[in-house]
């Protein structure tokens, strides 16, 4: 059966406008489309393929898992999740895990969790969510009504309440707003779709300390900024600052569905028998990939890596901004990294999206305003500069068109 980009057109739901680019093979830091053309990938899947594609531990973790057990739901468990939650534990603040298939889902169940924590020790008055302006938790109805961001709720309402949205890094709001009303402070420790921001040590430090005078949970997302895509396994981990749940996906299957709640076992004793689950969650095909890619992603060697191609990566944002001045330079952490427009260039960020591609790069974007970059943990220094050595084709482009 012949297929193209068309073929999306005809038989799928418009909710996507994707590139006319349709890759059939990965390897590493490559992607090749059905043409054969090659394109480096700087975008891994929105930070998924942490790994590079086609890992071989993760081939090997999968194909070994697919002639054993598939599927049995949570009537019963398996060993693959018991071994890869057991690992989290240990890796983590962490007492408890809850497996899912998705950051969103993640984050469904943490919010969830916080508001039943709060209504059986305190009483269903405890009830506000506070989150951030910008901030981005997921597409179902309660992650996008707790993200800051009012396109993605434009068109759903009525939506949930009980959630007060603030700016991100306000050292003054966050105090004004947090009270024993207060269930949970939910924080992205680097907002991703919000244009790759950090939050600041202070800013991290007060939610903490907010949340224990008041009796509240401090929720981490790091379905994009964790799993060694900082530097460290969570990015929280250089705040100094543990939470009381963290969220992740992404990275953690490599490219397989599979995401994770994490909780203190005090949080996590909220979510009694039958208050939530998942027919798929913890499957044991996703778990065992799991394993094999946090296996891999606590390398040493690794986390070098990420620090090393992370200060390439910002040095030659750098160079090509003075160069062609579409960008201002770069900010994030690790190899996540976002590189702000110049003001002659803000609201182009697609352009500069869609130039690279011409020239054999994949990036991303984060908003209208800031180009995304999200490569490989373990891509070579190599790719990393033939990498930017594309996207300075890209903005030499961009910039003599003007």
């Amino acid at each position: 059966m012949q297929v193209s980009r068309k073929t999306f057109d005809e038989v799928m739901v418009p909710n996507y406008a994707p590139s006319d680019i349709v890759p059939v093979r990965g390897l590493g830091s490559r992607l090749w489309d059905q043409q054969g053309r090659e394109y480096l990938d700087f975008a891994c899947g929105i930070a998924v393929t942490g790994l590079g594609h086609c890992h071989p531990a993760l081939i090997a973790a999968l194909h070994e898992q697919a002639g054993q057990l598939w599927h049995v739901s949570n009537v019963m468990t398996n060993e693959p999740a018991l071994k890869l939650a057991s690992r989290l534990v240990e890796l983590t603040f962490a007492d408890r895990v809850f497996f899912c298939n998705s950051g969103a889902e993640a984050n469904e169940a943490a919010f969830k969790l916080a508001r039943r924590h709060a209504s059986v020790k305190y009483g269903a008055h405890k009830n506000q969510i506070i989150s951030f302006y910008n901030a981005f938790h997921g597409r179902t109805l309660f992650t996008v009504s707790v993200g800051g961001q009012a396109k993605y709720t434009q068109g759903f309402e009525p939506l949930p309440g009980g959630i007060t949205h603030l700016p991100f890094n306000d050292l003054a709001a966050l105090e004004a707003a947090v009270g024993e009303q207060t269930c949970a402070v939910v924080i992205e420790p680097v907002q991703g779709e919000g244009g790759i921001m950090p939050a600041t040590p202070e800013f991290i430090a007060l939610a903490r300390q907010l949340c224990d005078r008041h009796g509240a949970l401090l929720v981490f997302d790091e379905v994009q900024s964790g799993n060694g895509r900082s530097g460290t396994l969570y990015a929280h981990e250089q705040y100094g600052v543990t939470p009381d749940v963290l969220t992740t996906a992404k990275g953690l299957g490599g490219g397989f569905p599979i995401g994770a709640m994490l909780a203190t076992a005090d949080a996590a004793a909220s979510l009694a028998f039958g208050t939530h689950g998942s027919t798929y969650g913890g499957n044991a095909l996703a778990c065992a990939v799991g394993l094999a890619a946090l296996e891999a992603l606590v390398d040493p060697a690794l986390m070098a890596n990420v620090r090393a191609r992370s200060a390439q990566l910002r040095e030659g944002l750098g160079v090509l901004a003075a160069e062609h001045g579409l960008f201002t330079g770069s900010r994030g952490m690790g190899l996540l990294m976002g590189a702000p427009l110049s003001d002659p260039w803000k609201g182009r960020a697609k352009d500069i999206v869609n130039a690279a591609m011409r020239h054999g790069l994949w990036v991303l974007v984060a908003g209208p305003d800031v180009l995304r970059m999200a490569p490989p943990l373990n891509i070579s220094e190599a790719d990393m500069a033939e990498g930017l050595r594309r996207l300075g084709l890209a903005c030499a482009e961009l910039a003599q068109a003007g």
